[in-house]
């Protein structure tokens, strides 16, 4: 079950920005957060569009997880027999 967005509804993404920021490769991704974290510490922009800004970042800072997250379940480790032999892979971490 998936909890509510806590955000009121002026506050909640959009759904054509989610779409697009879902649509980025991670390196673009990150390194539109990394210069949204700049501009922000810069500390040079009006409240108003720092909100904007904050949010967009939030978009790209869940999306740049799940990402990570699905490369992460991707990894394996190659697991080898006795005689040094690969045999199968399991999970890198399992959990």
């Amino acid at each position: 079950m998936t909890r509510p967005d806590p955000r009121s509804a002026a506050e909640a993404p959009r759904p054509a920005e989610a779409a697009e920021v879902g649509s980025l490769p991670f390196e673009a991704a990150l390194a539109e957060l990394e210069g949204i974290v700049k501009q922000l510490e810069g500390g040079r922009v009006p409240l108003e569009d720092s909100i904007a800004i904050y949010e967009r970042g939030e978009l790209l800072k869940r999306h740049c997880e799940a990402l990570l997250k699905r490369a992460e379940a991707r990894i394996e480790r190659i697991t080898l027999g006795p005689d040094g032999a690969p045999t199968g892979v399991v999970p890198l971490d399992p959990a």
